[in-house]
């Protein structure tokens, strides 16, 4: 079965090292992995992505909550979720198949970046079905390069429930931040 697992840690050096390493410890392979800052900088979101047995995503989630720098873990699956990936496309592209190249991006709303002589490069977000439907499509044309961010997911209501004291110190943080002055220039 296939599981999305988030997980808020502190941003320190070396905690995605130990995460993963839990996960693979139990001989999970690791599908997708994605890992950001959030809106306070001191602290960093794992969207992690991987196959297996609930039994054994049950006990890794009990591991990671026992690490010092996570704050919060939580299993997404089978919750209402929104689920995202961006991806960058390389396609080989000439006068003769640009405009059905432009077919395909106009279908699945995605943006051409970049244009040379001989390429486009696409972009494109969406779901993971979204994403490997458009490269079906586009695998007849000369597909020279995939690069893909993994995927991120949130619940569609709420959010991970961050310990009150984090809050309340960003709260702080923002007040206490000096506000901009306003200068004129002559």
């Amino acid at each position: 079965m296939k599981h999305t697992v988030a997980v808020l840690v502190e941003n320190h050096f070396g905690v995605l090292t130990r995460v993963a390493g839990l996960f693979s410890a139990r001989g999970f392979n690791i599908d997708s992995l994605a890992v950001g800052e959030t809106h306070d900088p001191e602290v960093s979101r794992m969207t992690v992505i991987a196959h297996g047995d609930d039994r054994i995503v049950d006990q890794i989630m009990k591991q990671l909550r026992k690490l010092v720098d996570v704050i919060h873990v939580e299993d997404l699956t089978g919750n209402d979720i929104i689920e995202r990936e961006l991806v960058l496309i390389k396609i080989g592209a000439n006068a003769a198949n640009r405009n059905d190249i432009m077919h395909v991006v106009n279908t699945f709303r995605a943006k051409i970046v970049d244009v040379s002589p001989e390429s486009m490069t696409i972009e494109v977000t969406g779901s993971e079905g979204k994403i490997d439907a458009m490269l079906e499509l586009l695998r007849p044309f000369d597909l020279r390069e995939v690069v893909r961010t993994g995927q991120i997911a949130m619940g569609r209501r709420g959010g991970l429930k961050v310990p009150g004291k984090r809050v309340i110190k960003l709260a702080a943080q923002q007040a206490a931040a000096p506000k901009a002055k306003k200068t004129r220039k002559k």
